[in-house]
């Protein structure tokens, strides 16, 4: 259900030569192309730096932790 078939897109294909012409095309498919691979590396970039915040505040959580338990291992007095 839903989607576009092949007789949308050969719709949609002639509505923009109609609208911007066979030279126009190339540059707007070139923008459009650009416009993707900048949103896919900031997407891709984003996530990348959650991942580091992520894994560094686990890996300050495990130091903690050792220093603590190095610190409880100490003899009475």
């Amino acid at each position: 259900m839903g989607g576009i078939g092949a007789t949308g897109i050969i719709l949609l294909v002639l509505v923009a030569l109609l609208l911007f012409g066979p030279n126009k095309l190339p540059e707007l498919g070139r923008a459009f192309g650009k416009t993707l691979r900048e949103f896919k590396s900031g997407a891709r970039d984003i996530m990348d730096d959650n991942d580091r915040r992520d894994s560094d505040k686990n890996r300050t959580e495990v130091n903690r932790s050792e220093h603590n338990e190095k610190e409880n291992k100490r003899l009475p007095d």
